[in-house]
């Protein structure tokens, strides 16, 4: 199936590794062009690297307000167009309810929230406002549908971050711009292996976990990725305005 990314160019937030990393290489493997961001200088410069011509780095936070700009513009002056962008951002630090701090909390609703917002509206009225549309994603969590054990910042800003997206997909949908969340399950990543850790067992953290997964096992970032190329493409046109989740069959609901 030819998903039609050749020579489209994209903007993948926290693409060192990770979900932002696998998604960016599936990008690269249809042909499309990407600008990477990372807060790790040396570590998105080595991203970039190894996925080829088809790739730049940028070292940048999120929470930076400048963000967008330079990262859209870093993929015209770079590739000549923009085409998308994929919001993935490292998730908040674990926690309960009583014990997350405020400064937590702020630094994560500047760099996972925020972050998020600006990038996603400064790419819908870049793409809009070429007449050709594109497509617009955020990595989310499961916590968007319900509360996820000892991850109450993400508990608070993931569903938040749903709402956004809907109202922005409604908003910009009539100019040819798609909005989508992503909703990863327990992917195998660091992320997913440093929540597996916290109970001090993670081989049985993990075990317990996949008993859950209809699938019977955690997904690969490549999995992922490929799921994450094709809702960026023209290939999936007509989606936009949902959350879908990546996640072996984990969610019960419909």
């Amino acid at each position: 199936m030819d998903l039609g990314l050749k020579d489209r160019v994209y903007v993948v937030t926290g693409a060192s590794r990770g979900l932002g990393h696998a998604c960016a290489r599936a990008l690269v493997a249809e042909g499309a062009k990407v600008v990477l961001s990372s807060r790790d200088e040396k570590a998105v410069a080595a991203a970039a690297e190894a996925l080829g011509p088809g790739a730049v780095g940028v070292p940048l936070d999120n929470a930076d307000p400048d963000a967008a700009e330079r990262l859209i513009g870093t993929a015209r002056e770079r590739f000549g167009r923009f085409d998308g962008t994929l919001v993935s951002v490292g998730g908040p630090p674990p926690g309960s309810a009583l014990d997350n701090t405020d400064e937590q909390w702020r630094a994560a609703f500047e760099s996972v929230f925020l972050g998020a917002v600006r990038l996603a509206r400064a790419s819908a009225a870049a793409l809009a406002e070429t007449g050709e549309g594109g497509a617009i994603g955020l990595v989310l969590s499961g916590s968007v549908y319900e509360p996820l054990p000892g991850l109450t910042i993400s508990n608070g800003l993931r569903p938040g971050l749903a709402g956004f997206a809907a109202s922005l997909a409604d908003e910009v949908g009539p100019r040819g711009v798609r909005v989508v969340g992503l909703l990863p399950g327990r992917i195998d990543t660091d992320r997913i292996r440093e929540l597996d850790a916290l109970g001090g067992d993670p081989a049985a953290s993990r075990a317990a976990a996949e008993q859950r997964v209809p699938l019977g096992r955690y997904g690969t970032p490549e999995e992922f990725g490929t799921a994450a190329a094709f809702l960026l493409s023209p290939a999936a046109s007509y989606i936009t305005g949902v959350m879908v989740p990546i996640d072996g069959g984990s969610r019960a609901g419909f």
